[in-house]
């Protein structure tokens, strides 16, 4: 079932790679108290996430914030290590959080994989952007497949 507008973000676990090695961070240290936006991608380094959708956000970033965002995450069915170079490569610093989901433990307890086996890409993460506030789901925002134009940076702006 797909997460929706007012139900809880799932509580699970995630690791992630930080200048001080692997750490395990849980969706309720990201969510809990906070208003945060999640856009997901499905795939690092392909191309409309590296050249649209991630910079956008990272552009955006202190408009995110002047609106009362505390936290904007980059979720992909990636492993660590490409969403730390992916990262790097994009220039995030602190302004993106860029959290893996390498086993699709989040992605697929929201409802929101996806099929890229077609692409050679197995199971990720649909394109999509959402707004949470203490957990909550405040707005979801799903791409047609193939398609880049509700989960922007600018559309999340043009919600909050």
């Amino acid at each position: 079932m797909t997460i929706k507008v007012g139900d809880t973000i799932p509580s699970v676990t995630l690791k992630h790679l930080t200048d001080n090695g692997m750490q395990e961070i849980t969706t309720d240290e990201v969510f809990k108290g906070k208003k945060v936006v999640v856009f997901s991608v499905p795939g690092a380094f392909t191309p409309t996430c590296s050249a649209k959708h991630l910079p956008g956000f990272v552009q955006q970033a202190e408009a995110l914030k002047a609106k009362g965002v505390d936290t904007i995450v980059c979720l992909a069915v990636n492993d660590p290590f490409v969403m730390k170079a992916w990262g790097e490569k994009n220039n995030v610093d602190n302004k993106v959080l860029m959290l893996p989901d390498g086993n699709a433990a989040l992605t697929g307890a929201m409802g929101l994989t996806m099929d890229g086996s077609g692409y050679g890409l197995g199971t990720r993460g649909q394109r999509f952007a959402l707004i949470a506030e203490d957990g909550k789901v405040t707005d979801l925002a799903v791409e047609e497949p193939g398609k880049f134009e509700v989960s922007s940076a600018e559309a999340v702006l043009g919600k909050l």
